[in-house]
């Protein structure tokens, strides 16, 4: 089969932390020269995907907050999914019971909640900092992510028993290879999200090579044509991927993507 996008996530996978190895920036910009679409399909919110996308010179669509947004550069959203209000309010309150780190995308914003004031200077644009999430002020997220073992404990068992149908609540890892909880509504996933960025670029999904390294990615696997886990991803991950590179620290996107140019396959 002749492949026509790579569908890549971010941390843990493109990246080492938030730095980009050179071998991972050759390839993709390979696979760009060779006529293949690049799409970023991350955790992170849409901001912070424009800026690696800057960085590689990737073009193509991002699949942002763990699949609720797909934003076009030029366009706009053309995928937008909150979580429900009713969730929101319980997840709030349980995370200003809580010291923890919680950042939530709300439209263009992201809120910071920590117990104290950061330097914010050292804060991106678009992001502030409170001291408490406030579901009238900072209501109707694409993306909740929390760190914290005691809050992630609370949430894991009083909210994800009751809203598992309309939740999605996964582990994922951060650029400090700290395990956080990612939390979209149920219909927010990079699979679906995959799958319409495929019909703005007028391909099937079964022409896509999706990379990952984490529970969240595996929607993405499900729907794409190959499907590539990083060689440190655990086994539920690497069990639903067809192939498995090395681990991000040694190259394995550029590992992958060379033999896919090279051969044809992987």
């Amino acid at each position: 089969m002749t492949f026509k996008a790579l569908a890549i996530d971010l941390d843990g996978t493109l990246l080492i932390g938030d730095a980009l190895p050179e071998a991972h920036w050759k390839a993709v910009a390979a696979a760009s020269r060779a006529g293949l679409q690049v799409i970023i399909a991350t955790a992170r919110w849409r901001q912070m995907a424009e800026r690696t996308a800057a960085e590689t010179g990737i073009q193509g669509p991002i699949i942002a907050c763990s699949g609720a947004q797909v934003y076009v550069p030029g366009t706009g959203d053309i995928f937008d999914h909150r979580l429900p209000g009713d969730f929101v309010e319980d997840l709030y309150d349980i995370c200003n019971s809580y010291p923890c780190f919680a950042s939530v995308a709300v439209g263009d914003d992201v809120f910071l909640k920590l117990d104290s004031e950061p330097d914010t200077s050292k804060l991106p644009d678009e992001m502030t900092w409170v001291p408490r999430l406030d579901s009238g002020s900072h209501g109707a997220p694409r993306l909740a992510i929390i760190q914290g073992t005691e809050v992630n404990e609370a949430i894991r068992r009083g909210l994800q028993p009751g809203y598992h149908d309309t939740v999605n609540i996964y582990d994922s890892i951060g650029p400090t290879g700290r395990t956080l909880l990612t939390i979209t509504a149920s219909a927010a996933h990079k699979g679906e999200a995959l799958i319409a960025c495929c019909a703005h670029l007028g391909i099937d999904p079964s022409e896509v090579v999706a990379f990952g390294d984490a529970e969240n990615d595996i929607a993405m696997f499900k729907v794409a044509g190959l499907s590539v886990a990083m060689g440190q991803a655990d086994d539920i991950v690497k069990a639903a991927a067809t192939h498995v590179t090395k681990a991000n620290t040694e190259n394995g996107v550029a590992v992958a993507i060379d033999r896919l140019l090279s051969t044809g396959h992987l």
